[in-house]
């Protein structure tokens, strides 16, 4: 028998309560909420996210993605972004999915194709509606959950499906970018990748283009192009983030901010305040405080 959106929805409530946010296996999240949210902040990496209930908008820079139950969103590279869950209620709770993609495995799936296609436009965010074909082997990953014997020599096998029924819907031409290591798109995700690792180390522009092979005026335009910001900006960002991440579990800021890179605790409450409106002493507080209030994106 076919899955269907509504099997999904359970499958991911079930889960979730047996496991929270991360899942046994690697690249898998579950996100549920039982109201709608304030701003999240947070660092997609190349993955499908999928609605099974409730709505959903994410920002990058100024565009926003709007996505409800029964549509999936495309992360193509490593991207800072802003969101809110938007429909959710204790009777109807938010709940979505996010599969990690594995550029190998798209590669090794193009190479596959007898058809050579022209490189694919930048398009790091895109929005469609669930193809039904995908629901099965999306219902099939999460049951493995409940099964450790069988999940990892069965789940690669179901996410090489997933990823190649994504190749060959509306989405192939978006996670094509994923693949293709001399694209663009494909050097610039390395870029954004590497700094999401060192976010924490001193960064030269110069070598950050040496690794996308471009000049340094081509990558400083490719790059805002993606990304809609610089790549000072974008690690900024990064840190950042993990920064508030780190506030969680830890009450020193001064510590906080020296771990994520900054030399002066000063300039590390200034941007923090910047972006989270707030100091970071005092959004530790609230964080902790709330902690079970406020839900993680996948």
């Amino acid at each position: 028998m076919t899955a269907t959106l509504v099997d999904l929805a359970e499958l991911v409530d079930r889960h979730w309560r047996a496991h929270g946010r991360e899942t046994p296996l690697d690249g898998l999240l579950l996100t549920r909420a039982d109201r709608p949210s304030g701003v999240i902040r947070s660092v997609y990496r190349p993955s499908f996210c999928v609605v099974v209930q409730g709505g959903k908008t994410t920002m990058l820079g100024d565009r926003s993605f709007r996505y409800r139950a029964g549509q999936g969103l495309l992360a193509s590279m490593d991207l800072p972004v802003t969101a809110r869950i938007t429909e959710a209620s204790a009777a109807e709770p938010y709940l979505a999915l996010s599969l990690a993609i594995d550029p190998a495995t798209v590669a090794a799936l193009l190479s596959a194709q007898a058809e050579v296609l022209p490189p694919p436009p930048f398009e790091p965010l895109r929005v469609v509606s669930l193809d039904p074909d995908l629901c099965d082997p999306l219902a099939r990953l999460l049951s493995l959950l409940a099964i450790p014997r069988d999940l990892a020599v069965l789940a690669p096998l179901i996410r090489q499906e997933i990823t190649w029924r994504l190749l060959s819907g509306p989405l192939g031409v978006t996670l094509r970018q994923i693949g293709l290591a001399d694209g663009h798109a494909a050097r610039i995700q390395r870029v954004t990748a590497f700094i999401r690792s060192h976010y924490a180390e001193p960064l030269r522009v110069a070598d950050l283009a040496a690794l996308a092979a471009m000049s340094v005026p081509s990558f400083h335009r490719h790059f805002k192009a993606v990304t809609t910001m610089t790549p000072v900006q974008f690690q900024k960002q990064v840190r950042l983030q993990e920064a508030r991440r780190r506030l969680v579990n830890a009450e020193d800021v001064a510590g906080v901010g020296y771990a994520i890179g900054y030399e002066s605790p000063s300039q590390f409450s200034r941007d923090y305040r910047r972006l989270f409106g707030t100091s970071p002493g005092r959004d530790g507080v609230a964080l902790r405080a709330a902690l079970a209030s406020e839900p993680l994106l996948p």
